[in-house]
């Protein structure tokens, strides 16, 4: 497919996402599906048109005074990967394209670009969350915001159980892999440019062999902080497909126990074949949504991790599609979901031991406000401070406003938006 054929593709992916409200990853899935001519180097230049195309949905419709999805997928091949307007504009009249450009398309497309507007405008979100976003950021809300608006690189965790971090970094030396600044555990691949696709490093050797799972650097210092210690007894509240109860097994070289539970038995059914690869043999994976179970837990566990359900505002950069399917109803039903499962973990921790709230979020009502709310109403608990959980935080630093919690971005730390607060039982059971 040349190029103006890739548009019109694009095009048609990004009116069958808004139209329909979709998810942009099973709109493409389904376009694919059903253009099997089409390779997996055109679906990859597709995907990335449309991506990029939703991070800066609302600050390109400005710039054009339009929010077409034509000349919202045509803006990014001319204003964001740099293709001359006069090769775009001679590609789209092709056969297959979407046709010639009309005089005002083409002076839309040379429009410069502008500081003008509303924060919620240049920084790409929806209006609702500007006086969140503000709460969070302050003075800063357009440059922290303004970076959940570029492509995210790959980040890799070594699975220490199987690999040390030099070996993997030179397994993957062809790919430009550097080591994270924060995580000791971490290497990084930066994000293609313009056409170029992600690479695929599930497809590696190394990757087969369990030498590293794919893990944002965010997730990783997460579960750092949670700090599971050889022997430990230790509870993944939210284990999901187990990417945290993976790094926790790391951290614990694979003595004491982790159970590993999540309400929802189709996301914990990824963990079993990660567990087996990554060698993990101290995880008992329970029961989807056996509550009960839980209960005959209550006050042994030396550390609760809860990694709760969100908005995933922290990750915008990954799933910009999200952004703009997040509703205020929504938001209000994560928060009840997070108080939920807070209660939930509450009773596990045994006295003096720890529990650890995270989120993928950058909203302070699923951050801050559900940990105070949290501990107004369990005072057998206290806030620590995150420096405290984990010895290689030294080089770290916060952006939220309370030094007590850590709130990571990408603007900031490179990482996804991450929040982790960490707490204490103090009583007796």
């Amino acid at each position: 497919m040349h190029l103006g054929a890739q548009l019109q593709a694009a095009i048609e992916v990004l009116c069958e996402i808004e139209q329909r409200h979709r998810p942009a990853a099973d709109a493409l899935r389904d376009w694919g599906r059903a253009h099997r001519f089409a390779g997996s180097g055109d679906r990859a230049v597709i995907g990335n048109l449309v991506f990029d195309c939703l991070r800066r949905r609302r600050s390109l419709a400005a710039r054009l005074n339009d929010d077409s999805q034509k000349l919202g997928i045509l803006s990014v091949a001319v204003m964001t990967w740099g293709r001359p307007l006069d090769e775009v504009a001679e590609l789209c009249a092709r056969e297959h394209g979407p046709g010639v450009l009309s005089g005002a398309e083409q002076a839309a497309l040379r429009s410069p670009a502008s500081d003008e507007g509303s924060m919620s405008v240049l920084g790409d979100f929806p209006d609702w969350l500007e006086d969140a976003f503000n709460r969070a950021f302050g003075s800063a809300v357009l440059e922290q915001m303004t970076s959940l608006s570029s492509r995210a690189p790959i980040d890799l965790r070594v699975n220490t159980l199987k690999a040390e971090r030099g070996k993997v970094l030179r397994a993957l030396s062809r790919f430009g892999a550097v080591e994270t600044p924060f995580s000791p555990l971490g290497l990084r691949v930066a994000a293609p440019v313009g056409e170029k696709r992600y690479p695929n490093l599930e497809a590696e050797a190394g990757h087969g062999k369990g030498w590293f799972e794919v893990q944002d650097e965010g997730s990783q210092i997460a579960a750092l902080i949670a700090g599971g210690t050889p022997g430990a007894q230790v509870m993944d509240l939210c284990a999901g497909a187990g990417g945290k109860t993976l790094a926790l097994c790391c951290t614990m070289e694979n003595k004491g126990q982790v159970y590993a539970y999540d309400r929802d038995r189709n996301r914990l059914r990824r963990i079993f074949d990660r567990l087996k690869r990554a060698g993990a043999r101290n995880v008992q994976v329970m029961e989807a949504g056996d509550e009960a179970r839980l209960v005959e837990l209550e006050g042994r566990m030396d550390l609760v991790l809860i990694d709760a359900p969100c908005s995933g505002s922290g990750t915008w950069r990954r799933r910009p599609d999200a952004k703009w399917r997040l509703s205020e109803d929504a938001l209000a039903r994560r928060c009840q979901e997070q108080g939920e499962v807070l209660a939930l973990g509450a009773p596990l921790t045994r006295p003096g031991g720890r529990l650890v709230y995270v989120t993928c979020s950058l909203l302070p009502q699923e951050n801050e406000d559900q940990v105070r709310a949290f501990l107004d109403q369990n005072p057998s608990y206290r806030l620590i401070h995150w420096r405290e959980a984990w010895s290689g935080a030294d080089t770290l630093e916060t952006v939220s406003a309370n030094e007590e919690f850590l709130q990571l971005t990408p603007k900031t730390h490179g990482t996804d938006g991450f929040f982790i607060a960490v707490m204490e039982r103090r009583d007796a059971v």
